[in-house]
């Protein structure tokens, strides 16, 4: 009986620590902070900021994806989103890193607000959606929250039903389809 008793304390125990180590492990996933100012927008959704320590980092907006700078409103969807954050304190809040290395973030920006201090409200990644300066990146709707999927989701036909940004074009083509395209296209003219 007691050698029963040791192996379902044993049993437990082992049950309790495969919960603190699952517990750690997604403690992982909660989203890191970084704090500065925007110093560079590469393009519609890649900018740069220099934090307090003046460390630079490069970050692509999660949950987005922009126009490249060669297809259709490339250069608007860089300008939209350098009006709303260039030279401006922002927040980044990310988890995880693109396969270059930089953080995907979801960027806040301080909006006009009447209250001492301002806290850091628009969410720049959704503002570029609702703008039509961006698509909601479903091939990686995964990265992002729940919640935030269904706001970006609802911000992309908004978009696209009163024609905003680059939903006046009757057939815009998606950024992911465009590289692949381009892709397939550079690696023909090689064989030829």
């Amino acid at each position: 009986m007691r050698q029963r008793n040791s192996r379902i304390e044993s049993a437990a125990m082992c049950r309790v620590a495969a919960c603190c180590l699952t517990l750690l492990l997604c403690g992982s996933a909660i989203a890191a902070e970084i704090i500065g100012r925007v110093v560079g927008v590469q393009d519609g959704d890649g900018i740069t900021i220099l934090d307090a320590n003046r460390t630079q980092y490069k970050i692509r907006l999660l949950g987005i994806d922009a126009p490249e700078a060669k297809q259709a409103f490339g250069t608007r969807s860089k300008q939209h989103l350098s009006h709303l954050v260039y030279d401006q304190q922002v927040r980044v809040e990310w988890y995880k890193r693109d396969r270059y290395r930089r953080p995907l973030g979801k960027v806040f920006a301080i909006s006009p607000c009447l209250v001492a201090p301002c806290p850091y409200a628009t969410d720049v990644n959704l503002a570029q959606v609702q703008a039509g300066m961006a698509w909601w990146n479903r091939p990686y709707m995964r990265d992002q929250a729940e919640q935030d999927r269904a706001r970006y989701v609802s911000a992309e036909a908004q978009a696209r039903d009163a024609k905003r940004g680059l939903w006046v074009d009757p057939d815009p083509m998606e950024p992911w389809v465009w590289r692949r395209l381009a892709r397939e296209h550079l690696g023909s003219m090689i064989k030829e």
